[in-house]
């Protein structure tokens, strides 16, 4: 098993590879392990597929469940993981920092830190303290033998704000502060997401959205990385929704195709 240092090194020089690093995102050690067995090299965790486990939307997890599943997770496999850890579970810098430290020891390789703000106040927050924000997870990543690989998150493009010069401004702002990976989900246009990686020092992330530009394309523009979110645990959710109604208005056993494509690839990877 390799040390954690080993893999944030790994996972950051994945960013800088030929084409993007395709990171898919698991929601418990099962799909963790199907993951890496398939080949691919470094996972992350999804806020909306592991709260879905738990019978609860997408902003419905405490830190300590977050922590703890992200943990889970890094036992299982042995390449690299990072943790989709929302806000930071916290809106002031210094328990940002605190609560960043947790995700460390955790073992992870990575993890984010978004600049949208849940609750009954929600909203994307100030720039100014959106940028502390990041520079104090950030500290906390790189304080330790393991320089444990952050990424800045602009909301903006999921959260309703399409200004683009916006969400440029705040990623420069989070490179500077110390952020490794810089990530604007919903940015999906090539023209957009050629312009966030010419204003930037830092390898991008995109969200692999409907009507994305494919992998290619993206490698073509220089993106360092493509995720999923929670699409795969979409996906499966999905694949349960027509099995049972199959089984309900058919009465037929159909879904066995499906379920035996699942069995190959699933039980060669878990023991």
């Amino acid at each position: 098993m390799p040390t954690q240092t080993e893999k944030a090194e790994r996972f950051l020089a994945l960013h800088r590879g030929e084409r993007p690093l395709l990171m898919p995102n698991p929601w418990d050690a099962g799909t963790a392990k199907v993951l890496a067995s398939l080949g691919f090299e470094a996972l992350a965790t999804t806020s909306a597929g592991f709260a879905s486990t738990l019978g609860r939307h997408d902003g419905k997890v405490t830190r300590d469940e977050a922590v703890a599943h992200a943990a889970a997770i890094v036992a299982a496999v042995d390449v690299p993981v990072s943790c989709d850890y929302e806000n930071g579970f916290a809106d002031a810098p210094d328990d940002v920092r605190t609560n960043a430290a947790l995700a460390v020891n955790a073992g992870l390789a990575g993890f984010s830190i978004e600049d949208y703000r849940p609750g009954d106040d929600a909203g994307i927050y100030d720039p100014g303290l959106a940028r502390d924000r990041v520079a104090a997870a950030a500290e906390a990543a790189h304080a330790g033998p393991a320089h444990v690989v952050l990424t800045g998150r602009c909301e903006n493009h999921i959260r309703g704000v399409t200004d683009l010069a916006d969400t440029i401004a705040r990623l420069q702002a989070y490179q500077e502060a110390g952020a490794d990976v810089l990530y604007a989900p919903g940015v999906s246009d090539l023209a957009s997401i050629r312009s966030i990686i010419a204003s930037v020092d830092r390898p991008v992330n995109v969200l692999a959205l409907p009507g994305a530009p494919t992998v290619a394309e993206l490698a073509g523009a220089g993106v360092g990385r493509v995720s999923v979110g929670s699409a795969f645990a979409l996906v499966a959710m999905g694949a349960l929704v027509d099995a049972a109604t199959e089984l309900k208005e058919k009465g037929t056993y159909d879904f066995w195709a499906v379920a035996g494509r699942g069995m190959v690839a699933a039980l060669p990877a878990l023991n």
